[in-house]
Order: C-alpha cells, then structure tokens, then sequence
C-alpha cells in the first residue's frame, strides 16, 4: 500500500451552479481549462514580455533544501535580477524559483491581463495576486496555505506536477506542530513507507497542469508542486464565506505565523528536533488508531 491518488477532475468550462454544489461545497479540487480563455496573460505573458517589464527587479530565490533552523521561514538562498532568472529557467534545469512575488505592484496594469473568476464565487482578494516561477527540478515542498484562502492556481509556459491531500489527513502526513507544512524528510512523489509508514493508504490527488489551466483548491488542501518545465504560475485567492472559516484563519495567522516565529527563533535547532519527532509521533499515533 503507498499513497493512494485518484486524478483531479478536469473540465473545459463549469457553470456556477455546477462549481459551487460539486467543488466549492465539497471541498473538492478542480481543473478548468477554459477558464483563461479570454484572458489576454494566457498568449500575452511569455518570459520575454516579464523580462520587458520587470526585468531589472532584484527576487529573492529559493531552493528544494531542507529549511535551516537558525533562520526565518522562507528565508532566500540567493537573490538576482528577475530576468536574469528568466533566462535562467528557459535555458537550462535549476532547484531555484520564486516564491510568492506581487509583480502587480510593481506593474499595475497587469490586472488588466486577467479575468477574476467572480461569476463562481466571491471573497477574491484582489490585492494580493501571487506568482510563482521555478526552472525544472524545483519543488515547492507539502504545505497548505497558513490563511486557509480558497485557490485559483493558473499555470503558465509549461507543465507543473501537483499532488493534493485534504486537511483531514494533516497528523499522518507528518505535519510540524505549530506549522503548514509537512517533515522536509520524505520525497511527496517517491516517499519511503519503510521510514514513514503513516503516509501507507493516505488519499490524495495527482494532475499534471498545462500552458493555461486554472486549478482550483479549496481552503485547507495540502499541496505539493514539481516544475517539470522552467515555467510560472498565478495565484488568485479568495476567502471562504463563512464565518468559522474567517476565524480559522485569523487564528491560524497567529498561531502559525507570529508565535511559531517567535519560538522558532528563540529556539533555533531545539525547537526544530523537538518538532521533528513529536511530527513522527502524532503520525504514528494517528496510523495505529486507524483515522487520518
């Protein structure tokens, strides 16, 4: 027995109706091919036009090795011009990418190369567009976001290899306490079940995502992301409607954002093996209790 992935279900177009009773309600992932369509980012955004107008921008890069204790979370490995990094990724394989960049700021009139989804739901949150680039090789380690938005993850010039997991299955897949993300210490598409065996029989998704397809993942999925070609994508989020959920991610926030720094860098490397072993002793009390 080893993770058990069923494929996400991919449509060309959905109707509100069908996306919120099916998906949005349920919780469940999503691919829409057609959704960017009539969008001018999804033939207007190649590397060479970003290059025109952002290339001179310094980013901070980072890599799939293991988070250092001593820093902060999301520390960069390196930083370089943006188009640099471009060039970068087109010519040849790299572990380095880009995590969570608001080019829109930088160049407003981008908005206008892209068509908010709001015919399917509100909450989107306009102010905050993210995108990410990664050359092939670059992984985007197990974690689900820490202000638990719904997602609309659109993928750019390339394929991106995505594998899902519900939030119930949060303990069995060795999830830090005071943390989002996973144990940094199993491969998420080649994991050893001799060494993890409360990953055997977790249940996920899998799809590989193309130039131009729009994955949606409601609030709380864990994700896990391989580039397979030096490419980017685009982040949209929304919050969910209810209340409970807006609560959840207030508290979320602080839980795992400002306290989890604090004693993080308080702590340094006694917090991170402290950690470590308490993640693999929930994982595994979780296993022999039978429930994810």
């Amino acid at each position: 027995m080893s993770f058990i992935l069923k494929p996400v279900d991919i449509v060309e177009n959905i109707t509100p109706e069908d996306f919120k009773k099916n998906y949005l309600k349920t919780k469940r992932p999503l691919v829409i091919r057609g959704l960017t369509k009539d969008w001018p980012a999804r033939e207007k955004w190649t590397t060479e036009y970003l290059k025109e107008i952002g290339g001179e921008l310094e980013v901070p890069l980072y890599d799939n090795s293991k988070a250092d204790p001593s820093k902060p979370i999301n520390a960069a490995t390196a930083h370089m011009k943006f188009g640099d990094y471009l060039d970068l990724i087109k010519r040849e394989p790299t572990e380095l990418r880009i995590f969570f960049f608001n080019l829109f700021k930088k160049v407003p009139s981008l908005i206008n190369d892209v068509k908010i989804p709001k015919d399917l739901m509100g909450g989107f949150i306009e102010s905050m567009p993210a995108m990410f680039f990664g050359g092939s090789n670059s992984v985007t380690f197990l974690h689900y976001d820490i202000d638990l938005p719904h997602i609309f993850h659109t993928h750019f010039g390339g394929r991106k290899h995505v594998i899902l997991f519900d939030y119930k299955w949060k303990d069995r897949l060795y999830c830090l306490p005071n943390a989002t993300y996973a144990l940094e210490d199993y491969k998420v598409d080649n994991p050893d079940f001799e060494k993890f065996p409360a990953l055997k029989g977790v249940e996920g998704y899998e799809v590989v995502l193309e130039h131009g397809d729009t994955l949606f993942m409601p609030t709380g999925m864990w994700h896990w992301m391989k580039y397979l070609d030096g490419s980017f994508s685009l982040s949209l989020r929304a919050w969910d409607q209810s209340i409970t959920r807006k609560v959840a991610s207030v508290w979320s926030l602080f839980t795992h954002g400002a306290i989890d720094s604090l004693i993080k860098m308080t702590f340094k490397e006694k917090y991170a093996n402290w950690r470590e072993k308490k993640a693999v002793k929930i994982a595994e009390r979780a296993l022999a209790k039978g429930r994810p």
